[in-house]
């Protein structure tokens, strides 16, 4: 099998995490800068297998675009231009970043790792694709 990789798109940063290759645990891969972005996939891609990816589409209480859908959905077709081998699922990341901050907390996370942003970016990425993984098992 080969692995899911899961983004979290941000206009500074894109939190970024990924399946192990029996596609079982979801784990953090790393922050990229969104001026980085292009690159590190391509080279991720050279490197890895990848199966799919799954982005996190953002929404408001209610499921209607929020502030930052529009973003996601250029970023999307942009993706799909330069990657159109790679199948893309776009996935609920409401509450991402809330859980990704509380998890670091539960965890034991010192106030300086929490601050840092890019830490709740690629923790809110596992979510967004664990979240994924549980609701492609429920169908199955």
């Amino acid at each position: 099998m080969a692995r899911i990789l899961a983004i979290d798109y941000g206009k500074k940063r894109i939190g970024l995490a990924v399946t192990d290759p029996d596609q079982i645990i979801a784990s953090p891969l790393t922050t990229v800068t969104n001026n980085d972005i292009w690159t590190y996939l391509t080279n991720y891609f050279n490197d890895e297998d990848v199966e799919s990816v799954v982005i996190g589409m953002p929404q408001d209480l209610y499921g209607n675009d929020s502030h930052s859908t529009e973003g996601v959905r250029q970023f999307v077709k942009t993706f799909n231009k330069k990657f159109p081998e790679h199948q893309v699922h776009l996935h609920d990341e409401r509450y991402t970043s809330k859980l990704a901050f509380d998890a670091m907390i539960r965890g034991g996370s010192t106030k300086a790792d929490r601050r840092k942003k890019e830490n709740i970016d690629k923790l809110s990425a596992t979510i967004i694709l664990q979240s994924f993984m549980e609701a492609r098992n429920f169908k199955k």
